[in-house]
């Protein structure tokens, strides 16, 4: 029983180590270890980029909606640039383009 637990005591350890020497390569470098988690970075950084830049239209459509509601004039400049309205005492004079 003393030899079978000296014997224990010995190999169990050297067969953790070769163990972990081998099985570790083998998680890291297989499809779901490390080439994966590379490709998830790659992923996490790209969409933080891509909240970045939502966030800015985000607060540039704010800044908008801030100045319609607070500017006549900015509600003016849309009713004629965007929607081509003129006021009931404006007389609006059309030209034909130019000929070829």
């Amino acid at each position: 029983m003393d030899r079978l637990r000296q014997l224990i005591e010995r190999v169990l350890p050297i067969a953790v180590l070769v163990l972990a020497l081998v099985g570790a390569p083998i998680m890291i470098f297989a499809p779901e270890g490390l080439p994966r988690l590379r490709g998830l970075e790659r992923e996490l950084s790209s969409v933080n980029e891509e909240n970045k830049q939502l966030e800015r239209e985000i607060e540039d459509l704010r800044g908008q909606v801030t100045r319609l509601r607070d500017d006549p004039a900015a509600v003016e400049r849309i009713a004629r640039d965007d929607l081509g309205l003129v006021r009931q005492s404006e007389v609006v004079f059309q030209f034909a383009g130019k000929r070829k």
